[in-house]
């Protein structure tokens, strides 16, 4: 899923992105990258996903990259919208991925 996320994302010519599905490697490759936002699984191995983003918003330089959760668990009505679901400030985004709506939730949460 990763690399199909990459691979449409730089499709787009707007994005670059670095993939890293190690949650123990996240932060530090975050910290390398410097990312304008943050894709972030909830379900991953050894650490979850509610792990690293308490890492990423500890950290002086990463605490103001916004998160986008890709999360399982949202209701149908909410996963048709195109710009993702805001769950008490937590931009989310519903799997199964639309592809074609990611662009869009990840300008609007740049936008926000």
């Amino acid at each position: 899923l990763a690399d199909s996320i990459k691979l449409v994302l730089e499709d787009t010519g707007n994005f670059e992105v670095c993939v890293e599905t190690d949650s123990v490697s996240a932060l530090a490759a975050a910290r390398k990258f410097q990312p304008d936002v943050v894709l972030l699984d909830i379900v991953m191995p050894v650490l979850d996903g509610g792990d690293v983003s308490a890492q990423l918003k500890q950290d002086p330089f990463l605490s103001s990259v916004p998160i986008i959760v890709v999360n399982a668990l949202v209701a149908k009505s909410e996963a048709a919208r195109d710009d993702g679901i805001d769950s008490g400030g937590q931009m989310m985004i519903a799997k199964p991925l639309r592809f074609r709506k990611l662009p869009h939730a990840i300008e609007t949460t740049l936008v926000a």
